[in-house]
């Protein structure tokens, strides 16, 4: 019995993997989540040599010296850099085994709802040669529905509203498939973008990708908070070229963030306007589920019930809501097959 359940042990080694623009994370089969870093990669710019990848390269973003340079693979949901990203997802996949293993894992990824089929091919092929046996593609949306326990087989309308780093993804889910599904380019970096023109704008003040992320977490709001709140930043003049610090309050970020939140409920709206009839009535029943990191945000679920006059909920981890439910994936075959998008089996 032990001997069996060892080998077992062994050989179940499927991973689903959450390869996200801001953070990439990996559940492994039986465990949990194994993997909750940056998807971030320092190169040494001559050799091409990995320096360091995940916590630590996003520790040297805008930090680093002449000779090494911080990549994020991923943009806007997307492969940017195929060679870092297969690098990255090697990494990932050998440190989530803890070993160096005979046997190649079966892997499903969580992807936007509206690449192309080249991106498609882009993200399989840099899992196959990362070492999958098997590679599943499936949407997030969806995968963020199954992990927020919707009932995505059955016959009713669900509609997941999945805020990443890159893009914001949009999906009407019935029957374990996708009726209706509007993605844009602006989620959670472009929200940290705004914060670090608008203060670029208004005070001269230049700040880095860290601080304007600090600022969001901590102030940014979509709707107003019961109490003001402040946050001391800390930047350099383009003026006098010194450091400084000043301190701004959650009302300017509100004004900073409008814009980009505006273009999210946009999205939804346009969704809405677009899902059929009967799956609309399901939806005034259900709601709208939130997930995502960008879900955080203080107050955007009452924006969008203001906006929608619709329920809101918000999952209970957006962070971990994708990953989640491409893991539940791997335990439900049958599931799985009816809503990959394309698999792969390598060689």
């Amino acid at each position: 019995m032990g001997i069996t359940s060892t080998i077992l042990g062994w050989f179940s080694n499927d991973l689903a993997i959450d390869l996200g623009t801001a953070n990439t994370l990996v559940y492994a089969r039986g465990k949990g989540i194994v993997i909750d870093e940056p998807s971030v990669v320092a190169i040494e710019r001559k050799s091409g040599n990995v320096v360091a990848i995940g916590k630590e390269a996003k520790r040297m973003l805008g930090r680093t010296p002449g000779n090494i340079v911080a990549i994020r693979p991923m943009k806007n949901g997307v492969i940017a850099d195929f060679e870092v990203a297969e690098k990255m997802l090697s990494y990932f996949i050998r440190k989530a085994h803890n070993r160096t293993t005979f046997v190649r894992p079966r892997v499903i990824i969580g992807i936007p709802a509206k690449i192309t089929q080249v991106e498609q091919r882009a993200v399989r092929d840099s899992a196959d040669l990362a070492g999958a046996r098997e590679v599943y593609l499936i949407e997030q949306p969806v995968a963020a529905a199954i992990g927020a326990g919707l009932p995505i087989a059955e016959p009713f309308g669900n509609m997941v509203v999945d805020i990443g780093g890159g893009t914001t993804d949009i999906a009407v889910i019935s029957l374990a498939g996708i009726v209706y599904s509007e993605s844009v380019k602006t989620a959670g970096d472009k929200l940290d973008e705004a914060i670090l023109s608008y203060i670029k704008r208004k005070y001269n003040l230049l700040i880095g990708e860290h601080m304007a992320e600090s600022i969001k977490v901590e102030i940014g709001s979509a709707y107003p908070l019961p109490e003001k709140r402040t946050f001391m930043i800390k930047g350099r003049d383009l003026i006098s070229g010194i450091p400084k610090t000043l301190v701004i309050d959650d009302s300017e970020i509100r004004e900073a963030l409008a814009a980009p939140i505006s273009i999210i409920i946009n999205a939804i709206k346009i969704a809405l306007e677009n899902t059929p009839p009967e799956l609309a009535g399901d939806i005034i029943d259900r709601g709208i589920v939130l997930a995502g990191g960008g879900a955080l945000v203080q107050g955007l679920d009452i924006l969008v019930r203001e906006e929608t006059n619709l329920p809101i909920i918000t999952v209970d981890n957006p962070l971990t809501t994708v990953v989640l439910g491409a893991g539940q994936a791997l335990d439900q075959l049958s599931l799985l097959k009816k809503i990959a998008i394309a698999s792969q089996s390598s060689r």
